[in-house]
Protein backbone atom coordinates (compact mmCIF):
# COMPACT_ATOMS: atom_id res chain seq x y z
CA UNK A 1 0.00 0.00 0.00
CA UNK A 2 1.19 3.11 -1.09
CA UNK A 3 2.24 5.24 2.67
CA UNK A 4 1.39 8.70 0.89
CA UNK A 5 -2.55 9.51 0.20
CA UNK A 6 -3.53 10.79 -3.45
CA UNK A 7 -4.57 14.14 -2.14
CA UNK A 8 -0.80 14.29 -0.46
CA UNK A 9 0.81 13.42 -3.51
CA UNK A 10 -1.08 15.64 -5.92
CA UNK A 11 -0.14 18.84 -3.58
CA UNK A 12 3.86 18.10 -3.42
CA UNK A 13 4.15 16.50 -6.26
CA UNK A 14 5.89 18.20 -9.52
CA UNK A 15 4.78 16.32 -12.21
CA UNK A 16 1.33 14.80 -11.34
CA UNK A 17 0.98 13.53 -14.96
CA UNK A 18 3.82 10.91 -13.88
CA UNK A 19 1.95 10.10 -10.66
CA UNK A 20 -1.46 9.79 -12.26
CA UNK A 21 0.15 7.22 -14.76
CA UNK A 22 1.56 5.05 -12.57
CA UNK A 23 -2.52 4.89 -10.52
CA UNK A 24 -3.93 4.34 -14.68
CA UNK A 25 -1.67 1.61 -14.66
CA UNK A 26 -2.09 0.08 -11.80
CA UNK A 27 -6.12 -0.04 -12.30
CA UNK A 28 -5.89 -1.38 -15.57
CA UNK A 29 -3.70 -4.04 -14.02
CA UNK A 30 -5.48 -4.76 -10.93
CA UNK A 31 -8.59 -3.13 -11.03
CA UNK A 32 -10.12 0.41 -9.81
CA UNK A 33 -11.18 -0.15 -5.99
CA UNK A 34 -7.91 -2.16 -5.11
CA UNK A 35 -5.87 0.86 -6.74
CA UNK A 36 -8.42 3.68 -5.16
CA UNK A 37 -7.57 1.20 -1.67
CA UNK A 38 -3.78 1.27 -2.15
CA UNK A 39 -3.55 5.25 -3.27
CA UNK A 40 -5.98 6.15 -0.71
CA UNK A 41 -8.69 7.86 -2.79
CA UNK A 42 -12.12 6.99 -4.30
CA UNK A 43 -12.87 4.58 -6.61
CA UNK A 44 -14.77 7.81 -9.40
CA UNK A 45 -11.11 9.39 -9.36
CA UNK A 46 -9.57 6.34 -10.47
CA UNK A 47 -11.92 6.00 -13.26
CA UNK A 48 -12.11 9.20 -14.06
CA UNK A 49 -8.25 9.14 -15.00
CA UNK A 50 -8.33 6.12 -16.34
CA UNK A 51 -11.25 7.03 -18.58
CA UNK A 52 -9.28 9.86 -19.62
CA UNK A 53 -5.98 8.16 -20.16
CA UNK A 54 -8.03 5.61 -23.13
CA UNK A 55 -9.18 8.85 -24.68
CA UNK A 56 -6.83 11.33 -24.90
CA UNK A 57 -3.68 9.22 -23.66
CA UNK A 58 -0.54 10.69 -21.80
CA UNK A 59 -1.36 14.06 -22.31
CA UNK A 60 -4.84 13.99 -21.00
CA UNK A 61 -3.51 13.44 -17.33
CA UNK A 62 -2.67 16.91 -17.28
CA UNK A 63 -5.15 19.49 -15.43
CA UNK A 64 -7.00 21.86 -17.35
CA UNK A 65 -8.61 24.84 -16.65
CA UNK A 66 -11.66 25.21 -14.97
CA UNK A 67 -12.22 28.88 -16.60
CA UNK A 68 -15.47 28.93 -18.26
CA UNK A 69 -16.14 29.34 -21.93
CA UNK A 70 -18.33 32.36 -21.58
CA UNK A 71 -17.76 35.33 -18.82
CA UNK A 72 -20.60 38.00 -19.41
CA UNK A 73 -18.97 40.23 -16.98
CA UNK A 74 -15.90 40.28 -18.35
CA UNK A 75 -14.65 43.59 -19.22
CA UNK A 76 -14.67 44.64 -22.32
CA UNK A 77 -11.18 44.93 -24.61
CA UNK A 78 -11.79 48.77 -25.38
CA UNK A 79 -11.69 49.39 -21.50
CA UNK A 80 -8.74 47.37 -20.91
CA UNK A 81 -6.75 49.65 -23.92
CA UNK A 82 -8.12 52.48 -21.55
CA UNK A 83 -6.76 51.37 -18.58
CA UNK A 84 -3.29 50.00 -20.08
CA UNK A 85 -2.57 53.58 -21.59
CA UNK A 86 -3.32 55.13 -18.21
CA UNK A 87 -0.79 52.86 -16.50
CA UNK A 88 1.49 54.16 -19.07
CA UNK A 89 0.55 58.08 -18.69
CA UNK A 90 0.35 57.55 -14.67
CA UNK A 91 3.94 55.08 -13.94
CA UNK A 92 3.80 55.70 -10.32
CA UNK A 93 0.16 56.14 -9.06
CA UNK A 94 -1.35 53.02 -7.37
CA UNK A 95 -4.97 51.24 -9.29
CA UNK A 96 -6.84 53.28 -6.38
CA UNK A 97 -5.42 56.61 -6.89
CA UNK A 98 -5.93 56.46 -10.92
CA UNK A 99 -9.58 54.75 -10.05
CA UNK A 100 -10.47 57.92 -8.37
CA UNK A 101 -8.76 60.24 -10.72
CA UNK A 102 -10.05 58.86 -13.94
CA UNK A 103 -13.41 58.56 -12.54
CA UNK A 104 -13.21 53.98 -13.32
CA UNK A 105 -16.30 52.10 -12.59
CA UNK A 106 -14.54 49.14 -12.65
CA UNK A 107 -12.32 47.74 -9.06
CA UNK A 108 -8.88 48.45 -8.04
CA UNK A 109 -8.47 44.73 -8.15
CA UNK A 110 -9.81 44.37 -11.65
CA UNK A 111 -7.44 46.86 -12.96
CA UNK A 112 -4.35 45.36 -11.07
CA UNK A 113 -5.66 42.15 -12.51
CA UNK A 114 -5.42 44.21 -16.23
CA UNK A 115 -2.66 45.82 -15.55
CA UNK A 116 -1.02 41.89 -14.57
CA UNK A 117 -2.24 40.55 -17.94
CA UNK A 118 -0.53 43.07 -20.06
CA UNK A 119 2.72 42.83 -18.14
CA UNK A 120 3.10 45.15 -16.00
CA UNK A 121 5.19 44.72 -12.77
CA UNK A 122 3.24 44.99 -9.48
CA UNK A 123 5.40 47.17 -7.35
CA UNK A 124 4.91 50.37 -7.80
CA UNK A 125 8.44 51.51 -7.52
CA UNK A 126 11.28 49.68 -8.77
CA UNK A 127 13.67 48.22 -5.97
CA UNK A 128 16.64 50.10 -5.14
CA UNK A 129 18.93 48.77 -6.73
CA UNK A 130 17.37 49.20 -10.54
CA UNK A 131 17.16 52.81 -9.59
CA UNK A 132 20.77 53.18 -8.54
CA UNK A 133 21.69 51.94 -11.84
CA UNK A 134 19.14 54.34 -13.90
CA UNK A 135 20.48 57.22 -11.97
CA UNK A 136 24.71 55.99 -12.49
CA UNK A 137 23.51 55.89 -16.26
CA UNK A 138 22.24 59.58 -16.27
CA UNK A 139 25.59 60.91 -13.88
CA UNK A 140 27.64 59.63 -16.73
CA UNK A 141 26.04 61.65 -19.25
CA UNK A 142 27.36 64.55 -17.78
CA UNK A 143 30.09 66.74 -18.80
CA UNK A 144 33.11 67.38 -16.63
CA UNK A 145 32.19 69.90 -14.06
CA UNK A 146 28.36 70.46 -16.09
CA UNK A 147 27.46 69.42 -12.26
CA UNK A 148 28.45 70.09 -9.28
CA UNK A 149 26.93 69.79 -5.22
CA UNK A 150 28.09 71.43 -2.25
CA UNK A 151 27.68 71.18 0.88
CA UNK A 152 28.78 71.99 4.82
CA UNK A 153 29.34 69.59 7.45
CA UNK A 154 29.59 70.08 11.40
CA UNK A 155 32.48 67.97 12.50
CA UNK A 156 31.71 68.56 15.60
CA UNK A 157 29.21 65.49 15.88
CA UNK A 158 32.15 63.27 15.20
CA UNK A 159 33.03 61.45 18.89
CA UNK A 160 36.79 60.45 17.53
CA UNK A 161 37.34 64.28 16.09
CA UNK A 162 35.09 66.09 18.81
CA UNK A 163 37.71 66.35 22.08
CA UNK A 164 41.01 67.13 19.41
CA UNK A 165 39.18 69.94 17.59
CA UNK A 166 38.45 71.38 20.95
CA UNK A 167 42.04 71.22 22.08
CA UNK A 168 43.77 71.86 19.47
CA UNK A 169 41.63 74.67 17.95
CA UNK A 170 40.61 72.63 14.93
CA UNK A 171 38.12 73.23 12.17
CA UNK A 172 34.35 72.57 13.02
CA UNK A 173 33.12 72.67 9.52
CA UNK A 174 33.77 71.60 6.09
CA UNK A 175 33.07 72.80 2.95
CA UNK A 176 32.48 70.47 0.03
CA UNK A 177 32.27 70.63 -3.40
CA UNK A 178 31.61 67.32 -4.95
CA UNK A 179 31.68 66.87 -8.95
CA UNK A 180 28.55 64.33 -9.85
CA UNK A 181 30.20 62.71 -13.03
CA UNK A 182 33.42 61.35 -11.95
CA UNK A 183 33.22 62.32 -8.28
CA UNK A 184 36.21 64.81 -8.10
CA UNK A 185 36.21 66.30 -4.41
CA UNK A 186 37.40 69.64 -3.30
CA UNK A 187 37.00 70.70 0.53
CA UNK A 188 37.73 73.55 2.81
CA UNK A 189 37.40 74.09 6.57
CA UNK A 190 36.46 76.86 8.90
CA UNK A 191 35.36 77.30 12.36
CA UNK A 192 32.09 78.96 11.73
CA UNK A 193 29.22 78.02 9.28
CA UNK A 194 28.22 81.08 8.03
CA UNK A 195 27.82 82.95 4.10
CA UNK A 196 31.20 84.52 4.04
CA UNK A 197 32.73 81.08 4.33
CA UNK A 198 30.77 79.56 1.77
CA UNK A 199 31.25 82.53 -0.74
CA UNK A 200 34.91 82.57 0.05
CA UNK A 201 34.93 78.76 -0.53
CA UNK A 202 33.10 79.17 -4.25
CA UNK A 203 35.54 82.02 -5.13
CA UNK A 204 38.29 79.33 -4.38
CA UNK A 205 36.29 76.81 -6.30
CA UNK A 206 35.61 79.38 -9.42
CA UNK A 207 38.98 80.51 -9.46
CA UNK A 208 41.21 77.05 -10.05
CA UNK A 209 38.54 76.16 -12.21
CA UNK A 210 38.68 79.22 -14.20
CA UNK A 211 42.49 79.13 -14.16
CA UNK A 212 42.77 75.71 -15.72
CA UNK A 213 39.64 76.17 -18.28
CA UNK A 214 37.94 72.86 -16.38
CA UNK A 215 34.63 74.29 -17.30
CA UNK A 216 33.04 73.36 -20.90
CA UNK A 217 33.29 75.70 -23.59
CA UNK A 218 29.98 75.12 -25.15
CA UNK A 219 26.67 76.38 -24.36
CA UNK A 220 25.71 74.34 -21.84
CA UNK A 221 24.48 75.35 -18.57
CA UNK A 222 27.04 74.88 -15.94
CA UNK A 223 24.71 73.75 -12.11
CA UNK A 224 26.58 74.00 -8.61
CA UNK A 225 23.38 72.79 -6.08
CA UNK A 226 23.20 73.25 -2.59
CA UNK A 227 20.67 73.02 0.20
CA UNK A 228 18.56 75.70 1.77
CA UNK A 229 21.11 76.48 4.88
CA UNK A 230 21.41 80.03 5.03
CA UNK A 231 25.27 79.91 4.42
CA UNK A 232 23.79 79.23 0.66
CA UNK A 233 21.01 81.58 0.02
CA UNK A 234 21.28 83.63 3.09
CA UNK A 235 18.07 85.15 4.94
CA UNK A 236 14.96 83.17 4.80
CA UNK A 237 12.99 86.13 3.47
CA UNK A 238 15.70 87.88 1.82
CA UNK A 239 14.50 89.56 -1.61
CA UNK A 240 17.99 89.47 -3.66
CA UNK A 241 20.63 86.87 -4.23
CA UNK A 242 22.52 85.93 -1.81
CA UNK A 243 26.44 86.66 -1.89
CA UNK A 244 26.85 83.10 -2.55
CA UNK A 245 24.62 82.80 -5.39
CA UNK A 246 25.85 86.27 -7.12
CA UNK A 247 29.27 84.50 -6.54
CA UNK A 248 28.86 81.36 -8.34
CA UNK A 249 26.54 83.33 -10.84
CA UNK A 250 29.38 85.53 -11.59
CA UNK A 251 31.29 83.07 -14.53
CA UNK A 252 29.17 83.01 -17.01
CA UNK A 253 26.21 80.52 -17.67
CA UNK A 254 26.97 78.64 -14.19
CA UNK A 255 23.62 78.98 -12.18
CA UNK A 256 23.30 78.13 -8.38
CA UNK A 257 20.03 76.01 -7.55
CA UNK A 258 18.65 74.57 -4.76
CA UNK A 259 17.14 71.22 -3.65
CA UNK A 260 13.79 71.03 -2.14
CA UNK A 261 13.42 71.76 1.19
CA UNK A 262 13.89 68.32 2.73
CA UNK A 263 14.47 66.24 -0.07
CA UNK A 264 17.66 65.22 1.20
CA UNK A 265 17.97 62.37 -0.68
CA UNK A 266 19.32 65.46 -3.65
CA UNK A 267 22.25 65.74 -2.12
CA UNK A 268 23.33 62.17 -2.44
CA UNK A 269 26.58 62.57 -4.06
CA UNK A 270 28.01 65.00 -1.49
CA UNK A 271 26.27 63.48 1.37
CA UNK A 272 27.92 60.06 0.41
CA UNK A 273 31.45 61.78 0.45
CA UNK A 274 31.28 63.36 4.02
CA UNK A 275 30.23 59.98 5.05
CA UNK A 276 33.08 58.49 3.64
CA UNK A 277 35.71 61.07 5.09
CA UNK A 278 34.51 60.57 8.38
CA UNK A 279 35.15 57.40 8.20
CA UNK A 280 38.14 56.95 6.09
CA UNK A 281 39.91 60.29 7.49
CA UNK A 282 37.91 61.84 10.63
CA UNK A 283 38.06 58.60 13.11
CA UNK A 284 41.30 56.95 12.05
CA UNK A 285 43.79 60.55 11.82
CA UNK A 286 45.54 61.51 15.02
CA UNK A 287 46.13 65.26 15.05
CA UNK A 288 49.14 67.51 16.65
CA UNK A 289 48.17 70.87 15.58
CA UNK A 290 46.19 72.67 12.80
CA UNK A 291 49.09 72.70 10.64
CA UNK A 292 49.27 69.11 11.01
CA UNK A 293 45.71 68.65 10.31
CA UNK A 294 45.62 70.47 6.98
CA UNK A 295 49.17 68.54 5.76
CA UNK A 296 46.91 65.33 6.39
CA UNK A 297 43.44 66.46 4.94
CA UNK A 298 45.94 67.55 1.98
CA UNK A 299 47.14 64.03 1.99
CA UNK A 300 43.81 62.33 2.13
CA UNK A 301 41.88 65.21 -0.81
CA UNK A 302 45.25 63.60 -3.38
CA UNK A 303 44.30 60.15 -2.23
CA UNK A 304 40.45 60.54 -3.14
CA UNK A 305 41.16 61.87 -6.29
CA UNK A 306 44.05 60.56 -7.49
CA UNK A 307 44.55 57.11 -6.16
CA UNK A 308 41.11 55.83 -4.36
CA UNK A 309 38.84 53.52 -7.26
CA UNK A 310 34.82 53.93 -6.70
CA UNK A 311 33.32 51.08 -6.60
CA UNK A 312 30.00 52.86 -7.42
CA UNK A 313 31.70 54.40 -10.77
CA UNK A 314 33.41 51.06 -12.73
CA UNK A 315 36.21 50.74 -9.77
CA UNK A 316 37.93 53.37 -11.30
CA UNK A 317 39.52 56.62 -9.68
CA UNK A 318 38.00 60.41 -10.58
CA UNK A 319 40.94 61.35 -11.90
CA UNK A 320 40.89 58.22 -14.72
CA UNK A 321 36.85 59.12 -15.32
CA UNK A 322 37.70 63.12 -15.71
CA UNK A 323 40.73 62.04 -18.28
CA UNK A 324 37.78 60.30 -20.33
CA UNK A 325 35.73 62.71 -20.29
CA UNK A 326 38.69 65.63 -20.88
CA UNK A 327 41.97 63.98 -22.04
CA UNK A 328 43.13 67.40 -22.14
CA UNK A 329 42.32 67.97 -18.60
CA UNK A 330 45.34 70.08 -17.16
CA UNK A 331 46.06 67.29 -14.12
CA UNK A 332 47.42 70.03 -11.52
CA UNK A 333 43.73 71.05 -11.06
CA UNK A 334 43.19 67.99 -8.86
CA UNK A 335 46.28 68.76 -6.99
CA UNK A 336 44.67 71.96 -5.86
CA UNK A 337 44.75 71.51 -2.03
CA UNK A 338 42.07 72.16 0.73
CA UNK A 339 41.52 75.62 1.94
CA UNK A 340 41.89 77.55 5.34
CA UNK A 341 39.08 79.49 4.66
CA UNK A 342 39.63 81.37 8.34
CA UNK A 343 42.72 82.86 7.01
CA UNK A 344 41.37 83.44 3.65
CA UNK A 345 39.15 85.43 5.55
CA UNK A 346 41.99 86.55 7.41
CA UNK A 347 43.92 88.08 4.50
CA UNK A 348 41.17 89.53 2.86
CA UNK A 349 40.61 91.96 6.23
CA UNK A 350 44.58 92.54 6.58
CA UNK A 351 44.02 94.59 3.45
CA UNK A 352 41.46 96.71 4.55
CA UNK A 353 42.59 96.89 8.44
CA UNK A 354 44.53 100.03 9.03
CA UNK A 355 44.52 99.38 12.87
CA UNK A 356 42.87 101.57 15.40
CA UNK A 357 39.25 102.71 15.30
CA UNK A 358 39.04 103.35 11.78
CA UNK A 359 36.12 101.77 9.99
CA UNK A 360 36.14 100.73 6.47
CA UNK A 361 33.41 101.71 4.03
CA UNK A 362 33.78 99.86 0.68
CA UNK A 363 31.68 99.91 -2.36
CA UNK A 364 29.91 96.52 -3.10
CA UNK A 365 31.59 96.52 -6.15
CA UNK A 366 34.96 97.86 -5.24
CA UNK A 367 36.69 93.93 -4.75
CA UNK A 368 35.96 93.99 -8.95
CA UNK A 369 38.62 97.43 -9.86
CA UNK A 370 41.75 98.37 -8.33
CA UNK A 371 41.77 101.14 -6.13
CA UNK A 372 41.52 104.04 -8.08
CA UNK A 373 39.82 106.43 -6.88
CA UNK A 374 40.68 105.13 -3.31
CA UNK A 375 37.64 104.35 -0.84
CA UNK A 376 37.29 106.75 2.24
CA UNK A 377 37.69 105.80 5.21
CA UNK A 378 35.48 107.11 8.41
CA UNK A 379 36.37 107.11 11.82
CA UNK A 380 34.12 106.36 14.31
CA UNK A 381 32.75 109.02 15.93
CA UNK A 382 32.21 111.26 13.04
CA UNK A 383 35.70 112.78 12.85
CA UNK A 384 37.67 113.39 9.74
CA UNK A 385 38.06 111.37 7.16
CA UNK A 386 41.64 110.55 5.78
CA UNK A 387 42.89 107.76 2.82
CA UNK A 388 43.26 104.73 4.26
CA UNK A 389 46.60 103.98 1.83
CA UNK A 390 49.86 105.68 1.45
CA UNK A 391 50.63 106.42 -2.10
CA UNK A 392 52.02 104.23 -4.41
CA UNK A 393 51.44 101.24 -1.83
CA UNK A 394 47.92 98.71 -2.88
CA UNK A 395 46.59 101.47 -4.98
CA UNK A 396 48.90 100.15 -7.32
CA UNK A 397 47.92 96.02 -6.75
CA UNK A 398 44.81 94.75 -8.16
CA UNK A 399 42.74 93.61 -5.37
CA UNK A 400 40.96 91.09 -7.47
CA UNK A 401 40.20 87.83 -5.38
CA UNK A 402 42.53 85.90 -7.94
CA UNK A 403 45.36 87.81 -6.06
CA UNK A 404 44.39 87.35 -2.65
CA UNK A 405 44.23 83.12 -3.66
CA UNK A 406 47.79 83.46 -5.21
CA UNK A 407 49.29 83.96 -2.29
CA UNK A 408 47.13 81.46 -0.36
CA UNK A 409 48.48 78.80 -3.07
CA UNK A 410 52.08 79.65 -2.48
Amino acid sequence: MCPYSYYQIMRQSKDKKYWRYHIVQHALKNGVKPTARKFHTSPPVVRFWRDRFQKEGYSGLADKSHKPHRSPRETPQDVKEHIISLKKKYKRVGAEQIRDIENLSQASKTIRKIWKEAGFPSRKRPKKHVTKNNLREIKKRFKLFEFAMEDTKDLMDIPEYYLPAKLLNLPKFQYTYREVSCGVLFMGFANERSLTHAELFAVYINHFLKKFNALPNDTTTIIRQTDNGSEYIGSWNARSSSAYTRRVESIPRQVHNTIFPGAHRMQSDVETVHNLVEAEFFEIEHFKNRDDFFAKAISYQLFFNLSRPNSYKEHKTPLQLALEKKPDLNQLLLLVPPVDLDKLLCMKTQLFNQGGNYLLTVPSNWLKHKLDPAPRVVLAGNKKAKQPFPAGSLRKKSLQWPYILRSIAR
